[in-house]
């Protein structure tokens, strides 16, 4: 075994994580799910949606006969919604395709609906014992340290480098082990901000330590302008009843309920009666929110209204009236369920 794995592992036994509720497992249906829930999520943020969906969803199979839906509605406030859009398709490929066992190799893992490399490699190494190397966020972070590899996120170069490096260092045993300690330093050992050097088993050969350039590895992203788009949102509130609408399933929050949308400079009234089908008394802006995405900023701007009369074009497919309880609980985004939060129950 190379010393550089020995070292990890070594460290893990004392230092590592243990008590996972993904942990202690060779089910590579909870396995995958948790390495698509924490792509892009931090650890504490997936523990309780983990655990509510297993418990909704135990293997692959009740996924697969599940709704899209209700897949939505237990992963609303998760974000990144096409994991759960994957997810679902890939379960149903997991049934029809493959018999309901989940492939071994990480080739075939890889053309599963949203498994990419590394996805597929941790399933591969943690289920099936496969020796195969990782590369996530973390452990990127640690091997650009150790042996100063420099380049900017995203390069082709920088990548390809990375990988052979993985792959290098993947023991010919105790490859989960190993997979889980390299994982658990680049999470609370080598962090992005504040790393605890004086604490890292890596610390006597880190290149970028010797230096004095830890922070420099890896490079940061360059720094961009992020747009901000504008949109009011309608809470339009009949008989103590909100107007939610299904989002397109591809897209920004594709397949959740949503509030109708127009342009934040629109004028309420026209629209509503124009394209909601409804009359509604005069408008009260609320105070307004912002949510962040990947690529851009969105500036909400909230409006509560009064429902008067409904036309007969209100009841169009893709809206429905729901009662304050049941918006709450379907499957929402995050800012559409703090915009429901503010509204007293019985508005």
């Amino acid at each position: 075994m190379n010393d550089f794995a020995k070292r990890l592992i070594a460290w893990h036994r004392h230092h590592g994580r243990h008590d996972l509720p993904w942990q202690r497992t060779r089910d590579p249906y909870r396995i995958w799910v948790s390495e698509i829930m924490l792509q892009q999520t931090q650890v504490d943020t997936v523990i309780p949606y983990y655990l509510r969906f297993l418990a909704h969803f135990p293997d692959a199979g009740s996924l697969a006969r599940a709704s899209l839906e209700g897949v939505l509605r237990l992963w609303a406030g998760l974000g990144y919604y096409s994991r759960a859009r994957n997810l679902h398709r890939t379960a149903r490929v997991i049934r029809d395709e493959h018999g309901g066992a989940f492939p071994e190799k990480r080739v075939a893992l890889e053309s599963l609906p949203g498994v990419g490399r590394s996805t597929a490699a941790a399933i591969a190494a943690f289920a099936f014992g496969a020796r195969e190397a990782i590369l996530d966020g973390n452990v990127k972070r640690v091997l650009a340290r150790h042996f100063a590899v420099s380049g900017l996120p995203g390069n082709t170069a920088l990548e390809n480098t990375l990988w052979s490096l993985a792959e290098s260092l993947v023991p010919e045993r105790a490859v989960e082990t190993y997979t889980q300690a390299l994982m658990d330093l680049g999470a609370t050992v080598c962090t992005r901000a504040l790393p605890g050097c004086e604490h890292c088993p890596l610390a006597s050969s880190c290149v970028a330590l010797a230096r004095g350039r830890v922070a420099a590895y890896p490079a940061p992203r360059p720094r961009r302008t992020t747009p901000v788009r504008s949109v009011a949102m309608l809470l339009l509130l009949r008989e103590g009843k909100i107007l939610l609408e299904k989002r397109p399933a591809s897209g920004i929050w594709g397949g959740l309920w949503s509030f109708p949308e127009m342009p934040a400079d629109g004028e309420v009234q026209a629209h509503c009666a124009a394209r909601l089908g409804c009359e509604v008394g005069m408008p009260v802006a609320l105070p307004p929110l912002r949510h962040g995405f990947t690529h851009f900023t969105l500036d909400i701007r909230p409006c509560r209204c009064e429902v008067r009369r409904l036309m007969p074009r209100s009841g169009e497919p893709g809206r429905a009236w729901f009662t304050l309880e049941q918006a709450r609980d379907a499957g929402v985004p995050a800012p559409v369920r703090k915009l429901l939060g503010r509204l007293p129950t019985g508005a």
